[in-house]
Protein backbone atom coordinates (compact mmCIF):
# COMPACT_ATOMS: atom_id res chain seq x y z
CA UNK A 1 0.00 0.00 0.00
CA UNK A 2 1.19 3.51 -0.65
CA UNK A 3 2.78 4.81 2.63
CA UNK A 4 1.39 8.29 1.99
CA UNK A 5 -2.27 7.16 1.56
CA UNK A 6 -4.59 6.66 4.55
CA UNK A 7 -7.61 4.42 3.89
CA UNK A 8 -10.85 4.28 5.83
CA UNK A 9 -10.14 0.59 6.56
CA UNK A 10 -6.79 1.43 8.21
CA UNK A 11 -8.50 4.05 10.39
CA UNK A 12 -11.36 1.78 11.51
CA UNK A 13 -9.20 -1.32 11.87
CA UNK A 14 -5.62 -0.46 12.82
CA UNK A 15 -2.93 -3.02 12.06
CA UNK A 16 -2.84 -5.92 14.53
CA UNK A 17 -0.40 -8.80 14.97
CA UNK A 18 -1.25 -11.92 12.99
CA UNK A 19 -2.10 -15.20 14.71
CA UNK A 20 0.45 -17.74 13.50
CA UNK A 21 0.65 -21.47 14.17
CA UNK A 22 3.36 -23.25 12.28
CA UNK A 23 3.11 -22.47 8.58
CA UNK A 24 -0.44 -21.15 8.95
CA UNK A 25 -1.81 -17.85 10.20
CA UNK A 26 -4.82 -15.56 10.36
CA UNK A 27 -3.82 -12.26 8.74
CA UNK A 28 -6.70 -10.32 10.38
CA UNK A 29 -7.59 -12.32 13.49
CA UNK A 30 -9.76 -9.65 15.12
CA UNK A 31 -12.67 -10.83 12.94
CA UNK A 32 -12.69 -14.09 14.92
CA UNK A 33 -14.22 -12.11 17.80
CA UNK A 34 -17.49 -12.33 15.86
CA UNK A 35 -17.62 -16.05 16.76
CA UNK A 36 -18.17 -15.09 20.41
CA UNK A 37 -21.40 -13.32 19.51
CA UNK A 38 -23.10 -16.43 18.12
CA UNK A 39 -23.53 -18.27 21.47
CA UNK A 40 -24.95 -15.11 23.01
CA UNK A 41 -27.53 -14.80 20.21
CA UNK A 42 -28.47 -18.46 20.67
CA UNK A 43 -29.01 -18.02 24.40
CA UNK A 44 -31.21 -14.98 23.84
CA UNK A 45 -33.33 -16.89 21.33
CA UNK A 46 -33.88 -19.75 23.80
CA UNK A 47 -34.97 -17.36 26.54
CA UNK A 48 -37.90 -16.02 24.49
CA UNK A 49 -41.24 -16.90 26.17
CA UNK A 50 -43.17 -19.58 24.27
CA UNK A 51 -46.69 -20.78 25.18
CA UNK A 52 -46.78 -24.55 25.79
CA UNK A 53 -49.32 -27.16 26.91
CA UNK A 54 -47.97 -29.50 29.61
CA UNK A 55 -49.26 -33.12 29.57
CA UNK A 56 -47.88 -35.40 32.30
CA UNK A 57 -45.98 -38.40 30.89
CA UNK A 58 -46.16 -37.15 27.30
CA UNK A 59 -42.40 -37.53 26.88
CA UNK A 60 -42.74 -41.32 27.06
CA UNK A 61 -45.27 -41.46 24.20
CA UNK A 62 -42.73 -40.81 21.41
CA UNK A 63 -39.08 -41.56 20.60
CA UNK A 64 -36.55 -38.68 20.50
CA UNK A 65 -36.60 -36.87 17.18
CA UNK A 66 -33.88 -35.13 15.22
CA UNK A 67 -33.82 -31.37 14.90
CA UNK A 68 -37.15 -30.24 13.41
CA UNK A 69 -36.86 -29.28 9.74
CA UNK A 70 -38.02 -25.72 10.49
CA UNK A 71 -34.89 -25.15 12.57
CA UNK A 72 -32.41 -26.05 9.83
CA UNK A 73 -32.51 -22.59 8.18
CA UNK A 74 -31.57 -20.97 11.47
CA UNK A 75 -28.75 -23.48 11.97
CA UNK A 76 -27.52 -22.75 8.44
CA UNK A 77 -27.53 -19.02 9.20
CA UNK A 78 -25.41 -19.56 12.33
CA UNK A 79 -22.89 -21.72 10.47
CA UNK A 80 -22.77 -19.23 7.56
CA UNK A 81 -22.00 -16.39 9.97
CA UNK A 82 -19.16 -18.41 11.50
CA UNK A 83 -17.78 -19.20 8.03
CA UNK A 84 -17.95 -15.51 7.10
CA UNK A 85 -15.99 -14.54 10.21
CA UNK A 86 -13.34 -17.13 9.30
CA UNK A 87 -13.13 -15.77 5.77
CA UNK A 88 -12.69 -12.17 6.99
CA UNK A 89 -9.92 -13.35 9.32
CA UNK A 90 -8.03 -14.44 6.15
CA UNK A 91 -6.58 -17.88 6.89
CA UNK A 92 -3.28 -18.32 5.06
CA UNK A 93 -0.50 -20.81 4.52
CA UNK A 94 2.91 -19.13 4.60
CA UNK A 95 4.94 -20.32 1.62
CA UNK A 96 7.95 -18.03 2.10
CA UNK A 97 9.15 -15.22 4.35
CA UNK A 98 12.01 -12.96 3.38
CA UNK A 99 13.28 -9.47 4.12
CA UNK A 100 14.25 -7.68 0.95
CA UNK A 101 17.54 -5.88 1.21
CA UNK A 102 18.45 -3.08 -1.16
CA UNK A 103 21.67 -1.30 -1.88
CA UNK A 104 21.64 2.40 -2.63
CA UNK A 105 22.19 5.86 -1.29
CA UNK A 106 20.45 8.15 1.13
CA UNK A 107 20.15 11.41 -0.78
CA UNK A 108 18.42 14.71 -0.20
CA UNK A 109 18.00 17.19 -3.02
CA UNK A 110 18.06 20.76 -1.67
CA UNK A 111 16.46 22.91 -4.40
CA UNK A 112 16.53 26.72 -4.55
CA UNK A 113 13.12 28.28 -5.29
CA UNK A 114 14.12 31.95 -4.99
CA UNK A 115 12.85 34.39 -7.63
CA UNK A 116 16.28 34.45 -9.27
CA UNK A 117 15.37 30.99 -10.63
CA UNK A 118 13.04 32.87 -13.02
CA UNK A 119 16.10 33.67 -15.15
CA UNK A 120 15.51 32.36 -18.67
CA UNK A 121 19.06 31.41 -19.63
CA UNK A 122 18.30 27.81 -20.74
CA UNK A 123 16.93 26.58 -24.07
CA UNK A 124 14.57 23.58 -24.10
CA UNK A 125 12.90 22.45 -27.33
CA UNK A 126 14.07 25.60 -29.06
CA UNK A 127 12.56 28.08 -26.61
CA UNK A 128 13.94 29.88 -23.55
CA UNK A 129 12.78 28.53 -20.18
CA UNK A 130 13.57 29.45 -16.59
CA UNK A 131 16.13 27.60 -14.52
CA UNK A 132 13.65 25.51 -12.54
CA UNK A 133 11.86 24.31 -15.69
CA UNK A 134 15.23 23.32 -17.16
CA UNK A 135 16.21 21.41 -14.00
CA UNK A 136 13.03 19.37 -13.55
CA UNK A 137 13.55 16.87 -16.41
CA UNK A 138 17.12 16.23 -15.22
CA UNK A 139 15.99 15.62 -11.65
CA UNK A 140 13.09 13.42 -12.80
CA UNK A 141 15.50 11.29 -14.83
CA UNK A 142 17.83 11.06 -11.83
CA UNK A 143 15.00 9.75 -9.67
CA UNK A 144 13.84 7.23 -12.29
CA UNK A 145 17.31 5.82 -12.83
CA UNK A 146 17.97 5.12 -9.13
CA UNK A 147 15.16 2.82 -7.93
CA UNK A 148 17.20 1.51 -4.97
CA UNK A 149 17.98 4.93 -3.48
CA UNK A 150 16.10 6.58 -0.65
CA UNK A 151 15.63 10.14 -1.89
CA UNK A 152 14.16 13.19 -0.18
CA UNK A 153 13.54 16.77 -1.29
CA UNK A 154 14.08 20.00 0.64
CA UNK A 155 12.90 23.25 -0.97
CA UNK A 156 14.30 26.56 0.22
CA UNK A 157 14.12 30.24 -0.54
CA UNK A 158 13.86 32.69 2.38
CA UNK A 159 13.10 29.62 4.54
CA UNK A 160 13.68 25.88 4.14
CA UNK A 161 10.92 23.27 4.12
CA UNK A 162 10.77 19.48 3.66
CA UNK A 163 8.87 18.70 0.50
CA UNK A 164 9.47 14.92 0.77
CA UNK A 165 11.23 12.82 3.44
CA UNK A 166 13.52 9.98 2.43
CA UNK A 167 11.44 7.47 0.51
CA UNK A 168 11.61 4.54 -1.90
CA UNK A 169 8.34 5.64 -3.50
CA UNK A 170 9.87 7.42 -6.45
CA UNK A 171 6.58 7.78 -8.31
CA UNK A 172 5.21 9.82 -5.40
CA UNK A 173 8.51 11.71 -5.23
CA UNK A 174 8.25 12.66 -8.90
CA UNK A 175 4.76 14.03 -8.27
CA UNK A 176 6.10 16.17 -5.43
CA UNK A 177 8.86 17.43 -7.69
CA UNK A 178 6.29 18.40 -10.32
CA UNK A 179 4.53 20.56 -7.71
CA UNK A 180 7.58 22.77 -7.22
CA UNK A 181 6.94 26.39 -8.18
CA UNK A 182 9.03 29.51 -7.85
CA UNK A 183 7.42 31.74 -5.24
CA UNK A 184 5.99 28.94 -3.07
CA UNK A 185 8.16 30.23 -0.21
CA UNK A 186 8.93 33.80 0.84
CA UNK A 187 11.74 35.19 -1.25
CA UNK A 188 15.41 35.08 -0.30
CA UNK A 189 18.21 32.52 -0.45
CA UNK A 190 18.75 30.56 2.78
CA UNK A 191 21.46 28.19 1.57
CA UNK A 192 22.66 27.35 5.10
CA UNK A 193 19.14 26.49 6.28
CA UNK A 194 18.51 24.37 3.18
CA UNK A 195 21.64 22.31 3.84
CA UNK A 196 20.92 22.14 7.59
CA UNK A 197 17.40 20.81 7.07
CA UNK A 198 18.72 18.27 4.55
CA UNK A 199 21.17 16.99 7.17
CA UNK A 200 18.31 16.70 9.66
CA UNK A 201 16.30 14.58 7.21
CA UNK A 202 19.30 12.28 6.69
CA UNK A 203 19.88 11.78 10.41
CA UNK A 204 16.23 11.62 11.48
CA UNK A 205 15.40 8.36 13.23
CA UNK A 206 19.00 7.53 14.04
CA UNK A 207 20.02 6.64 17.59
CA UNK A 208 22.64 9.39 17.50
CA UNK A 209 22.35 12.47 15.33
CA UNK A 210 26.16 12.73 15.23
CA UNK A 211 26.68 9.17 13.93
CA UNK A 212 28.37 8.87 10.56
CA UNK A 213 26.30 7.46 7.68
CA UNK A 214 28.34 6.02 4.82
CA UNK A 215 26.43 6.56 1.59
CA UNK A 216 24.47 9.64 2.69
CA UNK A 217 24.72 12.77 0.56
CA UNK A 218 23.21 16.18 0.09
CA UNK A 219 22.93 17.64 -3.40
CA UNK A 220 22.47 21.42 -3.29
CA UNK A 221 21.14 23.19 -6.38
CA UNK A 222 21.22 26.99 -6.17
CA UNK A 223 21.76 30.04 -8.36
CA UNK A 224 22.31 32.70 -5.71
CA UNK A 225 24.15 33.88 -2.63
CA UNK A 226 23.13 33.22 0.97
CA UNK A 227 21.19 36.25 2.31
CA UNK A 228 18.61 34.78 4.67
CA UNK A 229 18.16 32.06 7.32
CA UNK A 230 19.58 31.04 10.68
CA UNK A 231 22.64 29.10 9.44
CA UNK A 232 25.42 30.43 7.28
CA UNK A 233 26.90 28.15 4.62
CA UNK A 234 30.03 27.87 6.78
CA UNK A 235 28.02 26.69 9.79
CA UNK A 236 26.09 24.21 7.65
CA UNK A 237 29.39 22.91 6.23
CA UNK A 238 30.80 22.38 9.72
CA UNK A 239 27.65 20.47 10.69
CA UNK A 240 27.86 18.26 7.59
CA UNK A 241 31.54 17.61 8.17
CA UNK A 242 30.94 16.57 11.79
CA UNK A 243 28.38 14.03 10.59
CA UNK A 244 30.52 12.74 7.74
CA UNK A 245 27.99 13.74 5.07
CA UNK A 246 29.37 15.17 1.83
CA UNK A 247 27.51 18.05 0.20
CA UNK A 248 27.63 18.23 -3.58
CA UNK A 249 26.87 21.75 -4.78
CA UNK A 250 25.59 22.60 -8.22
CA UNK A 251 25.65 26.22 -9.35
CA UNK A 252 22.67 26.70 -11.64
CA UNK A 253 22.62 29.18 -14.54
CA UNK A 254 25.02 31.25 -16.59
CA UNK A 255 27.26 34.11 -15.49
CA UNK A 256 26.75 37.74 -16.50
CA UNK A 257 23.56 39.40 -17.71
CA UNK A 258 20.65 36.98 -18.10
CA UNK A 259 17.04 37.56 -19.27
CA UNK A 260 14.31 37.82 -16.61
CA UNK A 261 10.55 38.00 -17.14
CA UNK A 262 8.85 41.18 -15.94
CA UNK A 263 5.59 40.41 -14.09
CA UNK A 264 2.75 42.66 -12.96
CA UNK A 265 1.07 42.52 -9.55
CA UNK A 266 -1.17 39.64 -10.69
CA UNK A 267 1.86 37.59 -11.80
CA UNK A 268 1.20 38.12 -15.52
CA UNK A 269 4.15 38.61 -17.80
CA UNK A 270 4.40 42.07 -19.32
CA UNK A 271 7.94 42.06 -20.67
CA UNK A 272 11.57 40.97 -20.31
CA UNK A 273 14.53 42.61 -18.60
CA UNK A 274 18.20 41.68 -18.14
CA UNK A 275 19.83 41.25 -14.73
CA UNK A 276 23.21 40.21 -13.46
CA UNK A 277 23.50 36.64 -12.21
CA UNK A 278 24.48 36.69 -8.51
CA UNK A 279 25.74 33.12 -7.88
CA UNK A 280 28.26 33.07 -5.00
CA UNK A 281 30.56 30.51 -6.59
CA UNK A 282 33.27 30.77 -3.94
CA UNK A 283 30.89 30.07 -1.03
CA UNK A 284 29.27 26.96 -2.49
CA UNK A 285 32.60 25.71 -3.85
CA UNK A 286 34.05 25.92 -0.32
CA UNK A 287 30.93 24.28 1.11
CA UNK A 288 31.46 21.27 -1.14
CA UNK A 289 35.23 21.06 -0.63
CA UNK A 290 35.10 21.28 3.17
CA UNK A 291 32.57 18.41 3.42
CA UNK A 292 34.26 16.04 0.96
CA UNK A 293 31.85 16.79 -1.86
CA UNK A 294 32.40 18.48 -5.17
CA UNK A 295 31.26 21.69 -6.88
CA UNK A 296 29.74 21.72 -10.39
CA UNK A 297 28.46 24.43 -12.71
CA UNK A 298 25.15 23.44 -14.29
CA UNK A 299 24.85 25.85 -17.19
CA UNK A 300 23.96 22.82 -19.35
CA UNK A 301 22.60 19.30 -18.74
CA UNK A 302 26.01 17.67 -19.20
CA UNK A 303 27.49 19.20 -16.05
CA UNK A 304 24.49 18.05 -14.01
CA UNK A 305 25.02 14.51 -15.29
CA UNK A 306 28.65 14.73 -14.18
CA UNK A 307 27.54 15.53 -10.65
CA UNK A 308 25.37 12.42 -10.52
CA UNK A 309 28.15 10.30 -12.02
CA UNK A 310 30.42 11.44 -9.18
CA UNK A 311 27.84 10.24 -6.67
CA UNK A 312 27.84 6.80 -8.35
CA UNK A 313 31.54 6.45 -7.52
CA UNK A 314 30.89 6.73 -3.78
CA UNK A 315 30.13 4.00 -1.25
CA UNK A 316 26.69 2.40 -1.23
CA UNK A 317 24.75 1.39 1.86
CA UNK A 318 22.56 -1.64 2.52
CA UNK A 319 19.26 -1.23 4.32
CA UNK A 320 16.26 -3.43 5.08
CA UNK A 321 13.11 -2.83 3.10
CA UNK A 322 9.56 -4.00 3.80
CA UNK A 323 9.37 -7.73 4.67
CA UNK A 324 7.95 -9.84 1.85
CA UNK A 325 5.50 -12.61 2.78
CA UNK A 326 4.39 -15.07 0.10
CA UNK A 327 1.19 -16.76 1.23
CA UNK A 328 -1.62 -18.92 -0.13
CA UNK A 329 -5.03 -17.49 0.79
CA UNK A 330 -7.80 -19.83 1.97
CA UNK A 331 -10.56 -17.30 2.60
CA UNK A 332 -12.45 -18.37 -0.52
CA UNK A 333 -13.38 -21.74 1.03
CA UNK A 334 -15.23 -20.41 4.11
CA UNK A 335 -16.59 -17.51 2.07
CA UNK A 336 -18.00 -19.92 -0.51
CA UNK A 337 -19.52 -22.10 2.22
CA UNK A 338 -21.10 -19.03 3.84
CA UNK A 339 -22.63 -17.95 0.52
CA UNK A 340 -24.06 -21.44 -0.12
CA UNK A 341 -25.54 -21.80 3.37
CA UNK A 342 -27.09 -18.33 3.25
CA UNK A 343 -28.58 -19.11 -0.16
CA UNK A 344 -30.22 -22.23 1.32
CA UNK A 345 -31.37 -20.59 4.55
CA UNK A 346 -32.64 -17.20 3.42
CA UNK A 347 -35.77 -18.32 1.46
CA UNK A 348 -36.93 -20.58 4.30
CA UNK A 349 -36.38 -17.88 6.92
CA UNK A 350 -38.29 -15.31 4.87
CA UNK A 351 -41.24 -17.72 4.47
CA UNK A 352 -41.53 -18.37 8.22
CA UNK A 353 -44.68 -16.85 9.76
CA UNK A 354 -43.97 -14.03 12.20
CA UNK A 355 -45.08 -14.52 15.81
Amino acid sequence: MNPHAVTLFSVLFPEMPVWAFGDYQFAQPFWLAALLILPAIGMLRRRRPVAVLLIPGAAAWSAPRRTPPRRWPVAFAYIATACLALALARPQRIDDRRVLRGEGYDLVLAIDLSTSMYAEDSIVDGRPVNRLVALKPILEAFIRQRPDDRIGIVAFSGRAYTLAPLTHDHAWLARQLARLRIGLIEDGTAIGDGVGLSLTRLTKGRDSASARRAGAFVILLTDGANNRGQLTPEQAAALAKSRGIPVYTIGVGRDGLVPFPVLDEQGRRIGTSRRMSDLDTNAIRELAASTGGRFFRADDPVTTSEAFAEIDRNQKITFDQTPLVLATEFYLWPAGAAALLLALATPAILRRPRA
